[in-house]
């Protein structure tokens, strides 16, 4: 037993005694060099390629405050919101510690879609038996308090597997038109980038006659939606908070003369949808703006593009209660998703949709 114990010691102490092996450290990256390529049609976007040897990833700082880009492939797109002379800083990184890196400027004039004839439908300012309780015609230099910017990728693509990163870099107001333009842009993760405002909170209606004048953008994959949620979907959710789609438009395949105007709500059985749509003859919601419109009382939704009634609901029975209560305004571009699928060699960026104004009458 004894003998057993002082083998058992000696093994012990024969280990204990051995050298550790040392940790290695991470091998630096080294050759770093890449590219600046500014695209010819747009002169605000520029393509980064980098290269370098023992690299795990990179990351990407374009010298314009925004936050840096990580990108294991080495390429990267991005677009500029201002002219100017920037700094690109490329880090070639084998850890986050063990990096080397490298800088070039490059100068860039920037270049906006305005040039365009505002053709199309205007609506009246005023209708019979109704007030003007709010309105916004956009000639302000931003956006007012009454909006707010939803970001990033939401849940599951916001619910319909988008592919595009939420920024408010990518709405502006220009020449009296809010403008919403998607990109093709790796930002976040994500291949494209777009915006989504929404006046939760701040402006938030039952009832009334809502009229929303736009210009839509195209091509497959873009959906473009000027649409409502009702104002207790914090506490509901969806769909028992009911959504109520002014206008939706699909890009692609000949898609983009058809608007749709749909609901969805929470029916006794479960989930419910409902919608009417109306395909223009001879154009495109892409080719001159359109005034998309509800009516919308304790009887009843009815749809309307340039004053032309296409559809309605019957919201009387109980299990529509939803729309008996207040709804607050969404407006997005998605850029690919579950209906209008995603974008292919065919789709131009940027895309934009313009909105001249958003008027909202109500029965006094």
């Amino acid at each position: 037993m004894i003998l057993r114990f002082q083998t058992l010691l000696f093994t012990f102490l024969l280990i204990a005694c051995e050298p550790m092996e040392p940790e290695m450290a991470a091998l630096s990256p080294s050759n770093l060099s890449f590219e600046v390529m500014i695209d010819e049609s747009i002169s605000n976007r520029v393509t980064v390629e980098a290269t370098a040897d023992d690299v795990n990833y990179y990351m990407f700082s374009f010298g314009d405050g925004s936050e840096k880009l990580r990108e294991n492939s080495g390429t990267v797109t991005y677009s500029y919101e201002e002219a100017g002379t920037y700094t690109i800083e490329v880090y070639a990184h084998t850890t986050a510690d063990v990096f080397i890196s490298e800088t070039k400027n490059v100068e860039i004039t920037v270049e906006q879609t305005s040039d365009f004839e505002d053709e199309g439908f205007v609506s009246p300012t005023e209708y019979a038996g109704y007030e003007l309780v709010w309105q916004d015609e956009f000639e302000a230099n931003e956006l007012s308090n009454d909006y707010t910017f939803e970001t990033g990728t939401g849940s599951n693509g916001w619910g319909n597997n988008e592919s595009q990163y939420y920024r408010e870099q990518n709405t502006r107001l220009e020449q009296g038109y809010l403008i919403i333009q998607a990109k093709e842009e790796n930002f976040g993760g994500s291949d494209y980038t777009s915006s989504r405002i929404i006046t939760e909170g701040k402006r938030e209606f039952k009832y009334g006659r809502f009229d929303i004048r736009a210009k839509m953008p195209y091509g497959q994959g873009i959906w473009p939606a000027i649409w409502m949620l009702g104002a207790n979907f914090r506490e509901v959710g969806w769909p028992n908070c009911g959504e109520i789609d002014i206008m939706e438009m699909i890009g692609g395949q000949g898609r983009e003369s058809t608007v749709h105007g749909t609901v969805h709500w929470q029916s006794n059985e479960g989930y419910a949808n409902y919608g009417h749509s109306k395909t223009l003859q001879g154009e495109t919601l892409a080719e001159q703006f359109h005034v998309f419109s509800i009516i919308w009382d304790d009887n009843s939704i009815e749809w309307l593009i340039d004053n032309q009634s296409y559809g309605s609901i019957d919201t009387t029975p109980s299990h529509l209660d939803e729309f008996r209560e207040e709804f607050f305004f969404i407006f997005n571009v998605a850029v690919g998703g579950n209906w209008p699928q995603y974008p292919d060699e065919t789709t131009e960026f940027p895309q934009e949709m313009w909105i001249d104004y958003i008027r909202v009458f109500q029965q006094p």
